[in-house]
């Protein structure tokens, strides 16, 4: 076992390119991470990586042995499901990401529900609204609002959730209703956006009467943080787009309204990713089933 750690941990060091980074994501510290994959150079008798006190890089012989090592770790993975699949006693650890509101709404509160039947799994949850790198995060399934860009992903498609454009009563008061989408465009309006590190431009696709129209918006806040915006549109500090299930009860007592009804923005599609072999994994494919039919029970109609 303490040579497969010494691999799996060159594997996350390699792939995220980080000792420290590799570490956290392991729940080891700094110092066993880097004491094991000094053993594995000494079992190997070469250098993996090339070390200074900024730069971590894999040498020729780095790049070859992760070939290799990420294809024993696949192995190893592949034959414990097997074995789950066997006793059908599914066990280990599953590491997963969600969105910010659906973690929260949907996600957190059915995982002890889920760990009452398969007590042998433990769930990792990590809430984000940024966009994820499965593979480089170490994830075995990630739910996402969107169409995915990495096409060598499995999706899953769980609903499509209606969305609104929405502004407290006294942003209206004091700026009006806006009355077409082009009033967007300009300075009359405050838009809040929902940006991150890498985030394309900001455009909001509304339906009107001559077909889909991409607004490009802008205003004085940003943030990576859904329910921030969430927070400053209650506040009065602008416009915000948001799934309806994110702001129903806002929209039920009134601290937001709708506007622009006449020009309402897509829909946005709720999806799980997953790469094609961790769906193989008995405790991944029970924990996704598990969340899709509960989420589509729960979400608001």
């Amino acid at each position: 076992m303490a040579y497969l750690d010494n691999i799996r941990t060159f594997v996350r060091v390699y792939e995220l390119g980080s000792m420290s980074a590799a570490a956290r994501d392991l729940r080891i510290s700094a110092a066993v991470a880097s004491s094991r994959i000094s053993q594995l150079e000494g079992h190997l008798g070469i250098r993996l990586f090339q070390r200074t006190t900024r730069l971590l890089n894999p040498t020729e012989q780095g790049n070859t042995f992760y070939k290799g090592a990420s294809k024993i770790l696949e192995a190893v993975e592949a034959a414990e499901a097997d074995i789950s699949d066997i006793t059908r006693s599914p066990r280990g650890t599953l590491h997963v990401a969600a969105p910010i509101g659906i973690a929260q709404r949907f996600i957190a509160p059915a995982v002890p529900t889920f760990r009452e039947a398969y007590p042998l799994i433990n769930i990792r949850l990590r809430s984000s609204d940024r966009k994820l790198d499965l593979a480089a995060e170490g994830l075995d399934a990630a739910f996402f609002l969107g169409v995915p860009e990495d096409s060598n992903l499995r999706i899953r498609k769980i609903t499509d959730c209606p969305r609104v454009l929405c502004a407290s009563p006294d942003y209206i008061k004091n700026h009006g209703m806006p009355t077409s989408s082009d009033e967007l465009r300009t300075d009359m309006h405050d838009c809040l956006n929902l940006r991150y590190p890498g985030a394309p431009e900001f455009q909001w696709p509304l339906q009107t009467a001559n077909g889909v129209k991409r607004v490009t918006v802008s205003g004085p806040f940003e943030s990576d943080h859904g329910e921030i915006l969430t927070s400053w549109a209650l506040d009065g500090q602008g416009i915000v787009l948001k799934a309806v299930f994110e702001i129903s009860e806002h929209l039920a007592k009134g601290r937001l309204v709708p506007v622009l009804v006449d020009e309402p923005p897509l829909p946005i599609q709720l999806a799980c990713l997953y790469m094609h072999r961790r769906r193989q994994d008995p405790k991944a494919r029970l924990f996704i089933d598990f969340m899709v039919d509960h989420i589509q029970a729960s979400m608001p109609k």
